[in-house]
């Protein structure tokens, strides 16, 4: 094969060759050129959201879910009281990560088909005045389902409580203003919709709590109140840096700028669902979620009904013609997900579908039709 494999996952995701070529150089850590490098790229992520008055950021080693621990330890209160919205794997995670931490944590289930209720966020809001803080995950990944930001957030708001955002697989693809929406922290990485190469994690801090998280972690590496401080003061990051994926960060940013920002982000990948989901509709394959609730990230679908469907035989079918599939997350019924965020556009897609059309070709399976 004389090109890398297509990566149709929720990252890490298909880069371009500027961005795998930024990383060919050597940096000091401590280096002036290489702090304005991270320099350069905190402001840059600031005003993808809008944020330069209202947040600072502060970046963190690591994948994002590092950042996602190192957010809710910085930001609750060690007696604080967090309610995880979960309608996924990745909610469920954030639940874990926060009962480890020693948080006291509820959960508030919903239908992995569904997104949460901001209604029924502002009645358990008004059941349990103890609750300090929310987490929500914005995409949640496990289905593709988009959940509501802008109303959870207002729930939160009314209420007088903090929000905690995991927007790991959204941040720089779907719209989100801090001008509007209201949150005390929001977690990205670079791995994802901005195209870089994973290994950062970056957390949006609401200026007006800032104070406030000063002593809250547990963690040494993990306290982004310390690592805001010392960044601040010496420009520098407290340990070691992953100057690698920060430069190649900065180049992805350059290019996502170049692009039209986040709006013609959201455009392409809109058009490689589309173009995703049409073509492989042809193929009999029928998505999991309802087209009102998925996000133009990632999409779950039904496993084929054919006897003869394995998903391990289908991945390495589909790798050998050159593209990385993903399992799926539901515990309830097998599925799998395709994809559709990275460098990768329109004819990716048309001939990621081939590739599936060839893998089903070779297993003897006529159609991806499911059993239901």
């Amino acid at each position: 094969m004389d090109r890398d494999r297509i990566l149709l996952t929720p990252g890490p995701l298909t880069t371009t060759l500027r961005t795998k070529l930024a990383m060919l150089r050597d940096w000091g850590s401590w280096d002036a050129d290489f702090n304005a490098v991270t320099a350069r790229v905190r402001a840059s992520l600031l005003k993808i959201v809008h944020g330069e008055q209202s947040h600072v950021v502060v970046p963190l080693q690591g994948s994002g879910t590092f950042s996602v621990e190192a957010a809710v330890a910085t930001v609750v209160p060690r007696d604080g009281h967090v309610l995880v919205l979960d309608n996924g794997a990745y909610c469920k995670r954030a639940a874990r990560l926060t009962s480890l931490m020693g948080r006291r944590c509820t959960v508030l289930p919903f239908d992995e088909s569904a997104p949460v209720s901001a209604a029924a966020v502002e009645r358990q809001l008004a059941q349990d005045a103890s609750i300090t803080h929310v987490v929500l995950v914005h995409c949640e990944t496990g289905a593709g389902v988009l959940n509501p930001l802008p109303e959870v957030a207002l729930a939160c708001e009314r209420r007088g409580k903090g929000l905690i955002v995991d927007a790991m697989s959204s941040f720089g693809a779907l719209p989100i203003d801090a001008r509007e929406v209201r949150f005390d922290a929001l977690v990205a990485a670079s791995g994802k919709c901005l195209e870089g190469v994973p290994g950062m994690g970056f957390v949006f801090l609401r200026k007006a709590i800032l104070e406030g998280c000063a002593g809250n972690s547990q963690s040494l590496a993990m306290d982004l109140h310390d690592q805001h401080v010392y960044m601040e003061k010496t420009g520098q990051w407290r340990f070691t840096p992953p100057t690698h994926v920060v430069v190649a960060l900065a180049e992805a940013i350059a290019q996502f700028e170049a692009e039209g920002g986040q709006p013609a982000r959201l455009a392409r990948y809109t058009d490689n669902y589309r173009t995703l989901v049409d073509g492989m509709g042809r193929l009999g394959f029928m998505p999991f979620l309802d087209p009102a609730v998925q996000a133009p990230i990632i999409v779950t679908f039904h496993a084929p009904g054919d006897p003869r469907y394995a998903f391990r035989s289908f991945y390495e079918a589909a790798k050998a013609h050159g593209f990385i599939l993903y399992p799926g997350k539901l515990t309830q019924i097998e599925t799998f997900r395709v994809g559709c965020i990275g460098a990768i556009g329109r004819n990716e897609m048309q001939q990621a579908v081939h590739a599936v059309e060839l893998a089903l070709q070779e297993l003897g399976i006529a159609s991806g039709e499911p059993a239901i």
